[in-house]
């Protein structure tokens, strides 16, 4: 039997339209995330769309940084990549992904891809971070993060080449 997923979309924000297939390949950037890194449970989360304005007023209040950024992660738990999700104690709730899709459009520009592809890797990279993994305090965490970031994109047919 598969396990179930429980996505709850919101959006704050007109500059992008959230249309049915963003909002699916958003799903299947979870549940690829979900599936590399072994999760057995069901499990649940919220995304939210948001502009570079909505992501930079969370980004202040949450991280004291005043500034806009891609993607931010808000894990209910505190957890370290390397031990058993203690989901039983949460009802399966992960946590919240907020990504602004303005900031999403521009990367994907720069970065010369599309804008699917941008929004599937801050997805998965939201996703890791709602599983424990972080990439901020050494450089042993970052190529670790980037390293799974990499095997889901390939998963997922993504990956930058």
């Amino acid at each position: 039997m598969k396990n179930k997923l429980m996505i709850y979309f919101a959006n704050s924000q007109d500059k992008a339209e959230i249309t049915y297939k963003l909002k699916r390949l958003v799903r299947l950037a979870v549940e690829a995330t979900l599936a590399y890194e072994k999760y057995n449970g069901d499990c649940e989360l919220s995304v939210t769309f948001t502009d570079d304005e909505g992501i930079r007023k969370l980004n202040r209040s949450f991280r004291k940084i005043d500034s806009p950024t891609d993607v931010l992660s808000f894990p209910l738990f505190d957890y370290e990549g390397n031990e058993e999700l203690p989901v039983d104690e949460l009802d399966d709730m992960l946590g919240d992904i907020v990504i602004s899709l303005e900031r999403a459009a521009a990367q994907a520009n720069e970065y010369g891809h599309s804008f699917e592809r941008e929004v599937a890797f801050l997805t998965v990279h939201s996703t890791l971070h709602l599983l424990g993994y972080d990439h901020v305090n050494s450089e042993d965490e970052e190529l670790d993060m980037r390293r799974r970031q990499t095997a889901v994109m390939e998963m997922l047919g993504l990956a930058v080449k």
